[in-house]
């Protein structure tokens, strides 16, 4: 409470009042209650009857009164309220400090376990465990930030980017982006991020190298924004166009791309955008196909231009990014901005809400596990301090500085590493455009250099805006410039500035606060900051010397930079933590000293630019003291300017963009495996009536036919396919593929094209569900197989007329084997050829049906696994999973039992099943899924058949991640797709309920799964399911087949 005079004073008047409650001379008024309860007074008057934010008011009222008693009774209260805040406080640093026991025991054992796993000797580089060690976490040095600083070395290294045509996409979701006039600070989701994405976009679409950016954000169409939001696609002008002419083409340059998604109409905080990312994610897979086959006829001779790399910016982009580098198979880059866990620290901190209200307000545990699976999905996090990696990503699951310098050490001795990834940190601090900014070398009692041929140019319209304000204009401008949040700690400032009144003679202070028209209009948090302002300005009588301009452009802010440095003024950002400070590097820019947070960012841009002072945001009397320093020492003053404008050259966007496409450089190339030299197949015209040699060579590389289809899948050291008689079954392959191929030649010579009659009976195009006008997938969740059954026949007999004329084709998506799944077949009294294609082991494996029954029932799909085998654990992942098995036995089974048990019979390849006996007896999803992030695991977790089975798949796979990839594989457009799912199911159910498909729900199936599985969530169904979308139906109750043909005539699926 350093700093607070108040509470001081009002401690001391409460020891004037004498004894406490418990003593006979209590306050009067307490005693004219008759019996007091000082427990019940304490619950029902102070904690439910008053704002502990409120406590000044409280002490200002207290201290006004006039009667000894009442003054009493009001102290009597306060010191109540204060003992509960004492309370509140010591028990939040016991809860902080459990958390962090907890974390550490869970590290350390982590660490123990996958040591133990790398049994080889360690080297010297991975014994060294010390925290400190800070090379480890990232790629810079405790120095400078190694960066090129010459114009030869720049050219140099350009003329070796020159013939590569690299396609980025990057990835901003909230707030409103646009190339011009950005709107920054009209909420909280329009800030510095958004800027800092338009330029990265700009800049890299100006390097050599890059032929096209694609920035993807959402497009809105809303009354209350610009109509320019709603534009599907917005060109960025490059600022060095004329230096890059040779290398432009017809789509080259940098775009913004807006994908429809969410309510159209309507304007979405960040915070109630998640329900949504799986629309925008289809979307935008659809954008990236469409502009990779249009760069592929450009310039890459007919083949797709997949992207090098797919960033995601913030958590919700980074989820989306996530899954967007799944379906496509290309590497992922990550930058978090802000994080989650951080601020759910800061927030328990304060004591004002709980976890629950939190999560509630904020979506904070959605929005942390989104930064969890980017850390499982990202091959570089891109970070702009030091400060980043040491005090926020160390506090994730996934991210272990310590073990992520063993996995490295090993790495670079190519060593196995048992199945265990880590993302690689990269600190690389955000650029700036430097060519267009001239420093002011005037000041305010002369003109500005270089005008001579205009002397009597006219000042920018944002000069008078804030000069207005002042009593005398000439005297140094102390300028902030941030949006009025709590944590840019705005108050403190104007309180340092009002009780030095040294600095008050001697300068004046610029608040730029975002733009407003009205304070009833604000969000409640920014109205209280800035009525905050307003009292102390009122309370320090600071009129004539402190300006709040409620407009701005964001191309006017530069002229702001320029009149403070005009009058020879001071730059300050006293945020409480600030993650890097875009804003100081602009004033260093314009010749601006600067005073800055020691939180944070600022630490890294003041070792290299050593332009200003850094303090302690907590402490008012050291802001006064540095701005006091710089206004009034000239000296210091100029080494600043000079210091900041000799070194600024270290953030250009053009050195930024080189070392962040040397990143890009380094990471593996990936794209979709059947796009190979060789291979030609035709995809884009998925509606031609047969395919052609090249598809048919491309299916024999790539399918195997399978009896049962046990143990199929293929991973990098499985030699199933040299086993002892494969070689019978290749030559069957062999003979299978011919024959069908020349049932092709044959069909197509013959017609030149399949009847429509006889389309779907014919054998001449594989897979079958390609020639379909829809799909419906079946994916309902059942722990028996008769009800999936029971349901299958309903959604047959309900389209029992399109089924028959082939207009409509099936999926079944499900946890089961392919084993199981031939057992339901011939249960239910089904043929394999009722089904397109299989979704089995909850997305680890895909079949089709097999169209020549000689040769078995179902074709796997072999570039699925090399599509989905990314980071995948293998032997590694398997041995822990075991350990796991094994200590859940040992602590929670009776006599000998086996709770989980490890079903060899039930594994694949990419699929590690265990059976339950005691469903409720096994740790949560969330349990296992933490377990195996912090041992650097990376996979995904699925509690299946209403938690009686578990399956470990890799991470990037899922069932919905399935049906995007016969959208990427086979182009089955996922607007035509229909997915059937019970109330509930298993743990990946929330992923089949959104996207460009349509979605039926069966009530009264699956309602009890939901209990038994989804109770112990990090956050609640509700939070991801978008209940108002209108792609989404429930049948009547009984769910009968004329219940379920009336939901899909209410999508427009089927006709009355």
């Amino acid at each position: 409470m350093a700093g607070n005079d108040w509470i001081n004073s009002y401690l001391e008047a409460i020891l004037d009042v004498g004894p406490g409650l418990d003593d006979a001379k209590s306050s009067l008024l307490l005693r004219e209650r008759g019996r007091f309860s000082p427990t019940r007074y304490f619950v029902e008057e102070v904690i439910t009857g008053f704002d502990e934010t409120d406590l000044h008011r409280s002490w200002v009222k207290a201290q006004a009164t006039r009667s000894p008693q009442e003054r009493n009774t009001r102290l009597e209260n306060m010191c109540w309220r204060i003992w509960n805040l004492a309370r509140q406080k010591k028990q939040l640093e016991g809860e902080l400090a459990q958390r962090n026991a907890k974390r550490h025991l869970e590290r350390e054992r982590g660490r123990r376990e996958a040591t133990a796993d790398m049994s080889e000797d360690l080297s010297e580089g991975e014994k060294g465990d010390a925290v400190g060690d800070v090379s480890s976490h990232g790629d810079s040095n405790r120095g400078r930030l190694p960066r090129i600083n010459s114009v030869d070395a720049m050219e140099a290294w350009a003329s070796q980017q020159k013939g590569k045509k690299l396609y980025i996409v990057l990835i901003s979701l909230h707030g409103l982006i646009r190339g011009e006039n950005m709107e920054l600070g009209r909420d909280s989701d329009t800030g510095g991020q958004v800027k800092y994405v338009v330029e990265l976009a700009r800049a890299l679409g100006s390097m050599p190298g890059v032929y096209r950016v694609d920035l993807l954000t959402r497009q809105l169409s809303a009354p209350d924004v610009d109509w320019s939001y709603g534009e599907p696609t917005e060109m960025l002008t490059l600022r060095n166009s004329e230096d890059s002419e040779d290398e432009m083409g017809e789509s080259s340059g940098a775009y913004i791309v807006r994908i429809p998604f969410g309510t159209k109409d309507k304007y979405i905080p960040k915070e109630n955008l998640w329900p949504y990312i799986p629309e925008f994610v289809d979307g935008a897979l659809n954008h990236i196909i469409q502009m990779s086959k249009v760069l592929g006829e450009q310039i890459g001779g007919g083949k797709p231009i997949w992207p090098v790399a797919i960033h995601g910016h913030y958590a919700d982009a980074g989820d989306s990014a996530a899954l967007l580098s799944g379906s496509l198979n290309v590497p992922m880059l990550f930058t978090g901005h802000s994080l989650g866990r951080d601020k759910l620290e800061q927030l328990l901190k304060q004591g004002r809400l709980s976890r629950d209200e939190i999560n509630s307000t904020y979506k904070i545990m959605r929005r942390i596990e989104a930064e969890e699976f980017s850390l499982d999905s990202s091959e570089i996090v891109i970070t702009s301090t030091r400060q980043e990696i040491d005090e926020q990503w160390r506090l994730y699951d996934g991210f272990d500085p310590i073990l992520e310098r063993k996995l490295r050490a090993r790495i670079k001795r190519n060593v196995s590493c048992y199945g265990r990834f880590m993302p690689r940190m990269a600190i690389i601090p955000p650029g700036m455009e430097f060519h267009h900014i001239v420093p002011q070398e005037g000041d305010m009692d002369g003109e500005v250099e270089g005008n001579e041929d205009h002397p009597t140019s006219p000042d920018p319209p944002i000069w008078s805006e804030i000069m207005r304000f002042f009593t005398n204009p000439r005297k140094p401008m102390i300028l902030a410039l941030a949006r009025p949040d709590p944590k840019k700690n705005i108050t403190t400032l104007v309180k340092a500035f009002g009780e030095c009144r040294p600095l008050r003679e001697l300068a004046n202070l610029t608040l730029i606060m975002g733009n407003r028209d009205g304070i009833d209009e604000m969000s409640s948090t920014n109205a209280s900051v800035l009525l905050s302002v307003l009292k102390l300005i009122d309370k320090y009588d600071l009129y004539g010397q402190v300006a709040y301009p409620k407009h701005h452009k964001q191309a006017g802010v530069p002229d702001i930079y320029r009149l403070a440095a005009k009058t020879k003024g001071v730059f300050i950002n006293p945020a409480f933590i600030e993650p890097f400070g875009l804003t100081l590097i602009e004033a260093a820019a314009h010749g601006l000293p600067i005073v800055a947070t020691k939180n944070g960012g600022p630490v890294d841009i003041h070792r290299v630019l050593d332009n200003g002072l850094l303090v302690d945001p907590h402490d008012q009397q050291s802001i006064a003291d540095a701005l006091l320093k710089l206004v009034a020492d000239k000296q210091l003053w100029a080494k600043c300017r000079q210091n900041g404008l000799k070194n600024i050259h270290l953030f250009s966007w053009p050195e930024h963009c080189k070392t962040y496409l040397s990143r890009i450089a380094s990471c593996k190339p990936r794209h979709p495996q059947w796009q190979k030299d060789n291979d030609g197949a035709d995809t884009s015209d998925t509606d031609s009536p047969g395919d052609s040699l090249r598809d048919i060579h491309d299916i024999s590389l790539n399918l195997k036919f399978s009896l049962d289809g046990e143990k199929t899948g293929a991973s990098g050291n499985d030699n199933s396919l040299e086993s002892e008689g494969d070689a019978d079954r290749k030559g069957k392959l062999e003979n299978a593929v011919l024959a069908w191929s020349k049932g092709v030649l044959k069909n197509t010579q013959k017609t030149g094209y399949i009847e429509r009659g006889e389309q779907y009976n014919s054998s001449g195009k594989f897979p079958a569900l390609r020639r379909r006008k829809q799909i419906f997938v079946i994916a309902v969740d059942f722990d028996a197989i008769s009800g999936l059954i029971e349901a299958t026949r309903k959604i047959f007999e309900a389209v029992e007329k399109e089924r028959t004329e082939g207009s409509i084709g099936f999926i079944l998506s499900t946890s089961l084997t392919i084993s199981e799944i031939h057992s339901f077949l011939v249960t239910g009294g089904f043929s394999p050829s009722d089904f397109d294609a299989f979704i089995c082991n909850s997305g680890s494996d895909l079949f089709y049906s097999n169209l020549n029954s000689e040769d078995g029932p179902f074709v796997v799909d072999f570039y699925y696994h090399s599509h989905i085998e990314y980071r995948w654990g293998g032997e590694g992942l398997r041995k822990t999973l075991v350990r796991w098995a094994t200590t859940v036995n040992d602590k929670k089974a009776e006599k000998g039992e086996q709770i989980v048990t490890a079903a060899e019979q039930l594994s694949t390849n990419y699929c590690y099943s265990f059976t339950v006996q005691k469903p409720g007896v096994v740790p949560p999803v969330k349990e296992l899924q933490k377990l195996l992030r912090i041992q650097a695991l990376r996979s995904h977790v699925i509690y299946c058949q209403n938690g009686t089975r578990i399956n470990i798949i890799p991470v990037l796979a899922s069932r919905s991640q399935a049906l995007r990839y016969l959208y990427v594989r086979w182009g089955i457009d996922l607007a035509n797709m229909v997915v059937f799912v019970g109330e509930s199911g298993d743990t990946d159910y929330e992923g089949l309920l959104g996207g460009l498909h349509k979605s039926v729900i069966l009530r009264g199936v699956c309602s009890s799964a939901s209990n038994q599985l989804h109770a112990n969530r990090n956050y609640p169904l509700t939070d991801v399911i978008a209940s108002d979308s209108p792609n989404i139906v429930h049948t009547a109750e009984e769910c009968t087949k004329s219940d379920i043909r009336g939901s899909l005539q209410q999508l427009a699926c089927v006709k009355g």
